[in-house]
């Protein structure tokens, strides 16, 4: 039976080390704790080497937690990885679960034959998938002759074979041109209308602003702040948005530019410090 809860996603205490030859016991995550309700989605920014990744594959099973726990609709991401699995799928960004010699639809065949999709509900499903991201007159051309926004498309295609709950997105933008770019977050919004829970990790702020319900913003393994894009902007005082107004004010003369406006990336910067 069907889990129904508000919070399908919950972190607790969540810590992982790992040993480095040079400098011994390395701890990338340190006792984070956040929670994702259904239907939102929901983003980990911060900068390269914070912990999203490492967060994401605790979360999808890939990965033991050193201390704390990571649960998806209540059941513990590492003893309960099963179950788990039932519920969720993940993109993580470039195109490494792709067959560049296949086409589009062979490689859905393939993934598909690994979920144990009968052979007789494959065409149908495929050719649904490929539409829904925006593939349809592609679906018999070889992944190597892909845009890069395109492949990526492609992999949400494929994660979504097994009719997830939840996707997982890691840095799914990463090296894709503007209008690739562009395209994949309309895709994320068009999922998420649909009823898909989605969390994202991205190190672009104009990204997370655009597309989360709430942000975590992690640095170093640490949990700064968690909030929706005002309740960010109201964690910095009125006199350092002042400040941070007058600099960009001053910086904006210079490049003869209007806007005025603090964005996320103002109160990530300020909160992040000296990375």
């Amino acid at each position: 039976m069907e889990k129904v809860m508000d919070n399908i996603i919950d972190v607790k205490g969540l810590k992982r080390s790992f040993k480095t030859p040079k400098n011994g016991e390395f701890e990338a995550i340190k006792g984070i704790e956040f929670s994702v309700k259904e239907g939102e989605i929901f983003g980990l920014l911060g900068p390269n080497g914070a912990g999203k990744t490492t967060t994401i594959k605790i979360l999808t099973t890939m990965l033991a937690p050193s201390e704390g726990e990571a649960k998806v609709f209540g059941f513990d991401t590492f003893s309960e990885a099963k179950k788990v699995r039932e519920y969720i799928n993940f993109v993580f960004g470039g195109e490494r679960s792709l067959y560049w010699r296949l086409s589009a639809r062979d490689n859905l065949a393939y993934f598909a034959d690994l979920y144990k999709i009968p052979s007789k509900d494959q065409k149908e499903l495929i050719e649904k998938l490929i539409a829904q991201v925006g593939l349809s007159e592609f679906i018999d051309k070889k992944v190597e002759t892909f845009s890069k926004g395109m492949k990526q498309r492609l992999q949400i295609a494929r994660a979504l074979l097994n009719n997830p709950k939840v996707i997982f997105l890691d840095e799914p933008s990463i090296g894709l041109d503007p209008v690739g770019a562009k395209e994949l977050r309309e895709l994320i919004k068009k999922l998420s209308k649909e009823g898909v829970t989605i969390l994202l990790t991205t190190h672009y702020m104009p990204e997370a602003e655009e597309l989360c319900d709430r942000i975590a913003i992690i640095k170093k393994g640490e949990l700064l702040a968690l909030d929706d894009v005002v309740g960010l902007q109201n964690l910095v005082s009125y006199e350092r948005k002042e400040e941070i107004k007058a600099k960009k004010e001053r910086e904006q003369e210079e490049k003869n530019k209007k806007n005025l406006e603090i964005t996320l990336e103002d109160i990530y910067i300020e909160l992040l410090g000296d990375a």
